[in-house]
């Protein structure tokens, strides 16, 4: 008795036979191994495909893993009664054979590979309902401390079992600031950088996690989740930097000495240092225990601290935690003597100084560190050489090193210089400094003139700048090249323009009078100089200038003949280009020195613009003027003198010429190539530009275009492109084959507007490849298309009738040839 299952069965394969058989190739086929891929979940009774039997194959079995899902009909059809389970079996090995009527194998077994294609029908689920874990206060961001797994049994390495895991609650939430991160992928857990640097087993010593885990990636709408608890306690973190250290330098401990230590929060860890900055030698090492050790004695003048860094690492060598920063001081301890600032220290004290005046203040080092006991410094005079006029003639401050002046002014004819040794003492150690002073003499003495009255010289005004016209002496008892005894000179009085200068040889003190300043007779002929004697350093207290330091100088010029002087070097001039003739442009003036009348004339002036008056130096134009030919025209005038020598001097004259608008527009070119191939198909266009001589305007020139004959408004149209160009366009195509000299008419903007009618000659022609030939008795020796061809037949005429002559007489020749063979036949039968 048939069940309902195979009664579905059945009406599936009757389906199938009935539709099936236009897939045939598709669905059917040949005995051989093969393989399917079919998704689990599938309603039973699906065909998977039809073996076509060959003769005298007439059944089929199937054996194998058919798990009694697989059934095979004996024409073939190979199809599964129930749903797939892919977590139940992901690939079953079928063997399919084909028999004859007797049940005998003819064809097989061949093996039938059926995978069971995986859809998302399980849910994720986590191992646990619940973690537990722990985590170290300052732990490293992002390295885990725990794990969360969970599983699905669909595929792997389909989206159906992909995982992906997020924390969604995190209880407390701290400002809404998330201590802890997981990997979607992996699960683990750990904290963020604000985690790492906020948790604090005091404040929250746990915390509450509610992680989810999605398959499908977590990217589809349609994915299946599962969510865990996960508690975590804070614990403290030990891994703490050390207290600041101190290490007194130079210690004579045996080496290496401990002097802190650190720890991890678990055994295991790998401890290494660190240099915050590079070193050439790092004196400090770590072991595996956390302890740290000075490895030779330090020296505080050589560095006075350290700072470094440890590190701990887990054995993959990856860090823990953040490094630990480790300071250490270096104690100062009196090691060092007192240094002299330098080899010799100099003073210098004038032979006025009053008793107490400071006269310099010694500073000697000490390496110890600064401020301490090690290094205040205590200073003492011990010695003075020479002891004249006495011993004890200075004294130094014990701790500021001032030294001053104790007992008497000094002379410096007793002695130019003092040696005197310093004691510079700290708590422990005593050094001996040499300092020397030097006696400078005061500014007592003033400078004296070898003569008070250097009479009088005559030189010509035009003397050159720079010459030595006088040399002057004085003298000065203070001790040589020094401040008080160098000399400078002054002009006081006779040379109220600066005409003249003092230069002062600094070995000699000689003094050179020279020309600083063109002499100019007509401003003054005779000049009464007094020179004044000075040093360059002040005169001591009660030491004043008096009549040895003075001298007087007569100076007197003479005159020498100059060329007129121009008021200006160069004269400019703006005038319109249409200036009536006669119209005064610019006035010229020059003076003589010598107060001769000048007489004014013009050089270069080529185009024979312009007139000059000769005794008021007017000048005037002369002729049309024209902005387009020069617009900036040069010419020099010539002043001369009138008597003396005609001395003549020459300033250069600009005229600027300003525009008018006194042209009117032109074509910008000649334009003899414009042409229309004739006959013209349709109504045709060309371009032409015009352009103008006068001066334009920033936008460039703006014209207007009409034809210049209203009778040729039926045939031509003339419209504008834009302030330059225009097109010329053809109105119809009648038009014959010749030139056409078409009248345009352009007008300019200026004020007043000007306009111009130009003839555009426009020629229409036989075209041959887009070249054109001008009609006959347009350009001499240019023959017209009808003359070419008339030439050509005419060449073909002669050439026929040449060979036509030839072709006749080669006919008659060849006749006459016939005839003589004849009559030969007749005298001689044998020839034929």
């Amino acid at each position: 008795m048939m069940t309902q299952g195979h009664l579905h069965s059945l009406f599936f394969l009757t389906l199938y036979l009935i539709t099936g058989n236009g897939q045939e190739g598709k669905f059917s086929g040949p005995l051989k191994a093969m393989t399917f891929s079919i998704f689990e979940g599938q309603e039973p009774s699906q065909i998977i495909f039809q073996f076509k039997a060959n003769p005298p194959a007439v059944n089929f079995t199937l054996t194998g893993e058919t798990d009694g899902i697989f059934q095979i009909q004996a024409d073939g059809l190979l199809y599964h009664t129930k749903a797939l389970d892919r977590e139940t079996r992901a690939v079953h090995k079928l063997q399919v054979a084909a028999l004859d009527a007797r049940g005998t194998t003819v064809e097989g077994p061949v093996t039938i590979t059926i995978e069971v294609k995986d859809i998302n029908d399980n849910r994720p689920m986590f191992l646990q309902s619940k973690y537990e874990g722990s985590v170290r206060q300052n732990s490293r961001p992002g390295k885990p401390f725990m794990y969360v797994n969970a599983t699905d049994l669909d595929d792997p390495a389909t989206l159906n079992g992909q995982l992906t895991y997020e924390i969604v609650i995190q209880l407390p939430k701290i400002n809404n600031v998330m201590y802890f991160q997981i990997n979607n992928k992996t699960g683990a857990i750990s904290l963020t950088l604000e985690g790492s640097r906020e948790l604090d087993p005091v404040k929250n010593p746990s915390y509450n996690l509610v992680v989810s885990v999605k398959d499908m990636g977590g990217q589809n709408e349609n994915s299946f989740s599962d969510t865990t608890s996960v508690d975590i306690m804070v614990k403290e973190n030990i891994w703490k930097a050390p207290e600041p250290v101190e290490i007194v330098e130079n210690s004579t401990n045996h080496h290496p000495v401990k002097i802190t230590q650190v720890r991890w929060n678990e055994p295991g860890a790998r401890y290494s240092l660190v240099e915050k900055e590079k070193l050439p030698k790092f004196p400090f090492s770590i072991d595996q225990e956390g302890d740290i050790y000075v490895t030779q004695p330090l020296d505080r003048e050589e560095k006075d601290s350290y700072v470094f860094y440890a590190v701990a690492k887990d054995e993959y060598g990856k860090p823990l935690a953040f490094p630990l920063e480790v300071h250490v001081k270096v104690i100062d301890i009196n090691d060092n003597p007192p240094t002299c600032p330098s080899t010799e220290t100099v003073f210098e004290v004038q032979e006025n100084e009053k008793i107490g005046s400071n006269i310099g203040t010694f500073i000697a080092h000490d390496m110890d560190q600064e401020n301490s006991a090690n290094s205040i410094l205590e200073y003492r005079i011990v010695q003075q050489i020479p002891m004249i006029p006495k011993d004890g003639l200075f004294l130094v401050q014990t701790y500021m090193g001032v030294f001053q002046l104790a007992q008497q002014s000094l002379k410096k004819q007793d002695t130019p210089q003092y040696n005197v040794t310093v004691e510079v003492s700290d708590k422990d150690f005593k050094t001996l400094c040499l300092v020397q002073i030097h006696v400078i003499d005061i500014n007592d003495q003033i400078p004296i003139f070898e003569k008070s009255d250097y009479g009088s010289l005559t030189i010509p005004e035009d003397t050159n700048v720079g010459s030595i016209i006088l040399t002057i002496q004085a003298t000065d008892a203070d001790e040589p090249f020094t401040g008080s005894s160098k000399i400078l000179y002054r002009i006081i009085q006779g040379d109220s323009e600066g005409q003249l200068e003092i230069d002062t040889d600094p070995q000699t003190n000689a003094g050179y009078v020279k020309v600083k300043k063109p002499l100019d007779f007509e401003m003054g002929d005779v000049y009464n100089i007094v020179f004044k004697a000075e040093n360059s350093e002040p005169l001591v207290f009660g030491v004043e200038y008096n009549a040895s330091s003075f001298a007087t100088f007569k100076l007197i010029l003479t005159d020498v003949n100059e060329p007129p002087i121009f008021s200006q070097k160069t004269y400019q001039a703006k005038v319109r280009e249409d200036a009536a003739i006669g119209t005064e442009l610019v006035n010229v003036t020059a003076k003589d020195p010598e107060g001769l009348e000048i007489s004014y004339s013009l050089r270069g002036d080529v185009r024979g613009w312009l007139k000059i008056d000769p005794a008021t130096g007017k000048i005037f134009s002369a002729a049309p003027l024209d902005r387009e030919a020069e617009s900036l025209y040069r010419v020099q005038v010539v002043a001369t003198e009138i008597g003396g020598s005609s001395l003549s001097s020459v300033a250069d004259s600009y005229l600027s010429l300003t525009d008018v608008n006194d042209n009117p527009p032109r074509l910008a070119k000649e334009y003899t190539g414009l042409f229309f191939c004739h006959p013209l198909q349709a109504p045709d266009s060309l371009i032409f530009e015009a352009a103008d001589d006068d001066e334009q305007s920033f936008r460039g020139p703006q014209f207007t275009f009409s034809l210049g004959s209203e009778s040729l408004q039926g045939d031509w149209e003339v419209s504008k492109i834009n302030g330059t160009y225009a097109r010329l366009s053809t109105k119809h195509t009648r038009f014959e084959e010749r030139v056409y000299d078409i009248p345009i008419l352009i007008s300019d903007r200026g004020r007043p507007p000007l306009e111009g009618t130009v003839s555009l000659p426009v020629t229409f022609c036989t075209c041959v490849e887009e070249r054109c030939f001008q009609p006959a008795g347009r350009q001499s020796g240019m023959p017209t298309v009808g003359m070419a061809v008339g030439i050509l037949l005419s060449t073909l005429l002669v050439i026929g009738i040449i060979l036509a002559v030839v072709f006749i007489r080669m006919k008659k020749n060849k006749g006459k040839a016939n005839v003589e063979n004849a009559q030969a036949s007749e005298v001689n039968p044998l020839r034929s």
